[in-house]
């Protein structure tokens, strides 16, 4: 009894907290709806059947997409509790062979979180329809398309939705007020600078504010909306009935049609309550949902029906003009601080799309923040944030009237929610192994009703629609381009990595110098030596005494559990002191400031010794093709013989070091100097621990002796080698190709993020290693 009170209590703390993070943008398209409804030649058709026909349209588009749609079908498509365009993907790429990803191992399956608790369809035979498009890369290339189409259009709803929603809130004051409408422009203009400058900072200290406004926001408008049902049309109620629509598309016929780009508004916002399903759950989210969203905007929507049956001419400022003149200035507040926070949500979703789309390798590299004491998950982009700024402003002063800005707005919606109807089938039918009926139903009946808004959205292109398909087609580009170009150059690595015979036949000593310290190559490669390590070995016959090459990959799953991160290996015979370590995470998973890498690396070496030692692995081994390595789960069934133990050593060296090239007049030497003594203080933290093996007895003597190498290379010095290459489409690449390639691609790279700054590699100790790439 007292666990179920618990349950009941945990949903509704956080079916209270979504209501600040989810529902927003829903919550305030009543600002907007019905003047954009009205636009056009459906203004001549000004009758209570109209409005009416107008109302249940709207009534029945909430209850049939949003409701049933949404709350039924979508939310239970999540993806280890996480949801969005992307989640949709990887549960697709995990259940079938549908991803273009690289460096996918069949280790990657004995994750955990991998395929889920209780998945039933992991060893169900395949279906003729899922092996076809298995083996047909244009089909996996068209879905991978079709998932970009969607990310670009959270993209665009990103820059839309603050420009919609503070105009729309603001746009009251020209009602009530002498203020002329490019200074409501400007007054918005200003509230969106404001809000953009402050996302660094983070919501950790207002965030609290958000699930009461939005609270009161929606009971303010559902008030409203039964005052003027009351006041001007109790009769308003008839047209919950589908007969109404009926009637309305027979009086208006080709107009009534066109209306629905402004009906399909009402929805705008659905599919950010399933992008943020991962900070909540799917019962929390329905209880909020049925018990006060839905409730309070069909009382709102109802009764800004029942004021204009009587009020025609207040078709343009609807929502502002129905509202009783002593609540208005308190409601205008209201509708302000909820389009802030709505806005706040969305741009919030923006950089989680980004982050996932550039974790998956279909965005540049940016800088992602994450700061302790914010709130799990919420990060900070500073370029996407400066971008979708201008581009906002933009939008904003340009186009001014705020229905142009909608008509875009609900064009992007559309065809995010259409590209959500086109994927669920194949969840419906590969992820939850429900019969090909039941998907082709899916898609038939959802699938038909948005079409019939998607064209009418289509229709709005000259009004205002045109910049959702600039702005998309921008986007797309710019995702596709860099996923064909990595994809392109990871493909040209793995046909010029080196053969381990070569590897093998130099020797222990691999034919070179060896100093003492530890060498970290990174690399795309999951298996095989990297060209780049033989590149530098040909350019300077010398490298460190412990060699470790580092894949950091991408798995198509939410999160990677810390336990399960790791996997290492063995390059070669135990006296070549050569390791892989492959470092995976999930598509949302936030990397920390990495002042803890090399100590998580060691460890985990000096556990694969151990087990290696011992002769555990079990299934958890995964060896490569050539039979010689052998991969690992780190785990901590066996403790670590390591001691950690505070070193001044390292401190001391550098005082040394740095007296040594104060006293050159170099203008080199000092600028490296002054390099040095910047990174100095971030070295010495990262250094300042010093591995010892415990006092332990060993089976095999050879295994204390690999372990005082390990952390004899460790204290001594550890370098950072990261290929730095100019990739070029070959000569005689077709000319499309070649403009990919050479100029977008090349562009984009030249333009983004560096590895080691992704890497929050000390530039101290990083080696570039140039290659060049013909693609």
């Amino acid at each position: 009894m007292a666990d179920r009170r618990n349950r009941c209590n945990q949903v509704l703390l956080l079916a209270y907290q979504s209501f600040g993070l989810v529902f927003g943008d829903l919550s305030i398209s009543p600002l907007y709806v019905y003047k954009c409804t009205f636009y056009g030649g459906l203004r001549h058709h000004q009758t209570e059947d109209t409005i009416f026909g107008a109302f249940s349209l709207i009534f029945w588009t909430i209850t049939l997409l949003s409701l049933v749609k949404y709350m039924v079908f979508v939310l239970s498509a999540d993806d280890n509790g996480e949801g969005g365009i992307f989640a949709l993907y990887a549960l697709l790429c995990r259940h079938a062979r549908f991803s273009l990803l690289p460096n996918q191992q069949a280790a990657d399956e004995e994750i955990s979180t991998y395929y889920g608790s209780g998945d039933a369809t992991r060893n169900l035979p395949s279906s003729a329809f899922k092996s076809l498009i298995e083996r047909n890369k244009r089909s996996k290339t068209a879905l991978l398309i079709l998932v970009l189409v969607g990310t670009s259009m959270v993209i665009t709803i990103g820059v839309l939705t603050p420009a919609i929603s503070v105009s729309s809130s603001i746009d009251g004051l020209v009602a009530k007020t002498s203020l002329k409408h490019s200074t409501v422009v400007m007054i918005a203009c200003a509230l969106l600078v404001g809000l953009f400058v402050l996302q660094h900072r983070g919501t950790n200290k207002v965030a609290f504010l958000f699930a009461p406004i939005m609270i009161l926001w929606l009971l303010s408008i559902a008030t409203v909306g039964v005052y003027n049902i009351v006041t001007w049309n109790p009769s308003v109620y008839k047209a919950l009935s589908p007969y109404y629509i009926y009637v309305f598309f027979r009086d208006t016929g080709v107009d009534g049609w066109l209306s629905l780009g402004g009906i399909l508004l009402c929805i705008t916002g659905t599919e950010a309550i399933f992008a943020e399903l991962g900070q909540f759950t799917a019962t929390s989210i329905r209880f909020a949902f049925c018990c006060v969203v839905y409730p309070c905007l069909v009382l709102q929507y109802m009764g800004q029906a029942a004021f204009l049956s009587k009020n025609f001419s207040a078709l343009p400022t609807s929502f502002y003009d129905s509202i009783p003149d002593p609540f208005f200035w308190p409601v205008l507040m209201m509708a302000m601080l909820a389009a802030m926070v709505a806005s706040q949500a969305v741009i919030f979703a923006t950089f989680s799309i980004v982050k996932q789309c550039y974790a998956l390798g279909c965005f540049p590299r940016v800088k992602i923040v994450h700061k302790p004491r914010w709130v799990l998950g919420q990060i900070y982009i500073p370029e996407i944030n400066w971008v979708v700024m201008i581009l906002t402003l933009t939008v904003t002063i340009f186009f001014q009237d705020t229905r142009h800005i909608a008509f875009a707005f609900g064009l992007a919606c559309m065809t995010l929610a259409f590209v959500t109807t086109w994927l669920m089938p194949l969840i419906i039918n590969f992820v939850w192994n429900r019969n090909i009926v039941f998907s082709v139903l899916f898609i038939l009946f959802f699938g038909t009703i948005e079409l019939v808004f998607f064209a009418s959205a289509l229709a709005k292109i000259p009004k205002g629609g045109w910049i959702t398909l600039l702005l998309s087609l921008f986007f797309t580009c710019i995702t596709y381009v860099w996923h064909y170009g990595s994809r392109k150059k990871y493909l040209c690595d793995q046909h010029n990595k080196v053969p381990m015979k070569s590897i093998l036949s130099l020797g222990p000593s691999l034919g070179i110098i060896k100093v003492p310290g530890m060498g970290l190559i990174y690399t795309e490669l999951a298996s095989g030596v990297p060209a780049t390590f033989t590149h530098f070995l040909t350019n300077l016959p010398a490298f460190y005494q412990v060699v470790v090459f580092v894949c950091c990959k991408t798995v198509p799953i939410p999160y990677v559990p810390q336990k399960e991160r790791y996997l290492i290996g063995r390059i070669g015979p135990k006296t070549y002191r050569m390791y892989r370590c492959i470092i995976r995470a999930g598509y949302k998973d936030v990397n920390k400031d990495g002042d803890d890498f090399e100590d998580e690396l060691v460890m985990s070496i000096a556990e694969f010794i151990q087990l290696e030692s011992e002769g555990y692995g079990g299934s958890n081994t995964d060896r490569s093709i050539d039979g010689r390595l052998a991969v690992v789960k780190a785990s901590n069934k066996f403790g670590t013989r390591l001691s950690r133990s505070i070193s001044e050593a390292n401190i001391a060296g550098s005082s040394r070091s740095q007296t040594t090239v104060t006293n050159s007049k170099s203008p080199v030497l000092l600028r490296l100097r002054a390099e040095y003594e910047q990174e100095l203080p971030r070295l010495s933290m990262r250094r300042m621990f010093q591995f010892r093996p415990m006092d332990t007895k060993f089976r095999q003597p050879q295994v204390k002796e690999e372990l005082f190498d390990l952390v004899n290379a460790k204290d001594a010095e550890v370098a950072y080698i990261v290929g730095h290459g100019h990739v070029k489409a070959k000569r005689n690449s077709v000319f499309v190709k070649r403009l990919v390639v050479n100029v977008a691609y090349s562009f984009l790279r030249k333009n983004c993020r560096s590895p080691a700054v992704m890497l929050n590699i000390p530039h101290i100790c990083l080696i570039k290693v140039g290659m060049n790439y013909y693609l």
